[in-house]
C-alpha cells in the first residue's frame, strides 16, 4: 500500500514542480525524490513517506509547502552571496544532529554544537528564505567564526518572544510560534529562557520538536510528562524540518534531554 501510495505522490509532486531546466532523480530504495536545477547541478531531496504522512492530515497544504520550499531552495541555490554588509541578516538555526554537515557540493557548513540532540548551524536570511553559511564563504570573506557567531546571537535576540499560554491538568505551557523559520534558534536566547524560568512554579523544560516552534513546559505533575511527550511527538511528525521529539530540563542555564519512557514515567 505504502508503495503506491509512493507512486502517487511522486507523480503529484513531479507534476507540480515541473518547470523547464529541472530534473527528477527517484530513489526507489530509499523512496526520497531529488529535484535538480540543470544549470546549477545543485538540487533538494525529499522524503516521500514524510509528505504522504502530512498530506493524510493536511492534503493539498502538506503540497502547497513542499513546493513553496522546492521552489525557493532551487531559487537561491547557485547564487552568489556575501556576509558583509549583510550583517543584520545573519541568525543561527537549530538542526537535528542528524542533519546533513556538508552541501551538496561537499562544502563545510559552519556549525556549533549545542546538546546530544541539536547543532547549531548559522544562515544568510534572504527574505523568504535562508542560505546556510559554509566555511568557503566564510573563508572568501575573512571572517572568523566568532564573528558569525557573535552577530548571529546579537540578531536573534532582537527577535519578539511573544508566547501563548495553555493548561493541562495543572501544567503550563507556552508556546512560541513566528513562523519567522527561527523559532527553535530561540532555545539560544539564554535572557529569554532565563526571564521565563522566573515564572516557572515547576519544572522548567523546553522543547524544539521542529525549527518552526519552541515550547517551554511548566511541570508540576506526572501527567505534565506524559502530555509534554505526546504533545513533542506530534509536532515533531508533524514539522517540515523535525529536529527532535525529546524536551529538556532548564536547570541554571543547562539543557538536560529527558527520556520519556511511560506513563508518568521518566528519566
Amino acid at each position: 500500500m505504502l508503495n503506491m501510495d509512493v507512486r502517487k505522490m511522486r507523480n503529484l509532486l513531479e507534476d507540480r514542480l515541473q518547470k523547464e531546466k529541472r530534473t527528477f532523480h527517484f530513489d526507489r530504495e530509499k523512496d526520497t525524490l531529488r529535484i535538480e536545477n540543470n544549470e546549477t547541478g545543485k538540487g533538494v531531496t525529499i522524503s516521500l513517506p514524510n509528505i504522504i504522512s502530512k498530506w493524510q492530515k493536511q492534503k493539498e497544504k502538506a503540497l502547497d509547502e513542499v513546493v513553496y520550499y522546492v521552489d525557493n531552495a532551487l531559487g537561491i541555490m547557485g547564487k552568489v552571496h556575501q556576509l558583509s554588509g549583510q550583517e543584520r541578516n545573519i541568525y543561527p538555526v537549530i538542526r537535528s544532529t542528524s542533519f546533513p554537515t556538508t552541501a551538496s557540493d561537499d562544502e563545510q557548513f559552519v556549525t556549533d554544537e549545542h546538546t546530544a540532540e541539536t547543532r547549531i548551524f548559522y544562515a544568510l536570511d534572504l527574505g523568504n528564505s535562508y542560505q546556510l553559511i559554509d566555511e568557503k564563504l566564510l573563508n572568501k570573506e575573512g571572517w572568523e567564526k566568532q564573528k558569525i557567531r557573535e552577530t548571529a546571537l546579537f540578531n536573534l535576540r532582537s527577535l519578539p518572544t511573544t508566547v501563548k499560554e495553555d493548561h493541562v491538568a495543572g501544567n503550563r505551557f507556552y508556546f512560541l510560534h513566528t513562523n519567522d523559520g527561527y523559532d527553535a534558534s530561540r532555545i539560544l536566547n539564554d535572557s529569554f529562557l532565563k526571564k521565563m524560568s522566573l515564572e516557572m512554579m515547576g519544572q522548567m523544560t523546553v522543547s524544539v520538536p521542529h525549527h518552526d516552534v519552541l515550547i517551554i513546559g511548566d511541570i508540576k505533575n506526572n501527567t505534565g510528562y506524559d502530555v509534554l511527550a505526546q504533545m513533542t511527538l506530534q509536532f515533531f511528525a508533524d514539522g517540515k524540518v523535525p529536529i527532535t521529539a525529546l524536551s529538556f530540563i532548564y536547570d541554571a542555564g543547562s539543557l538536560e534531554p529527558i527520556f520519556i519512557m511511560g506513563k508518568n514515567r521518566r528519566q
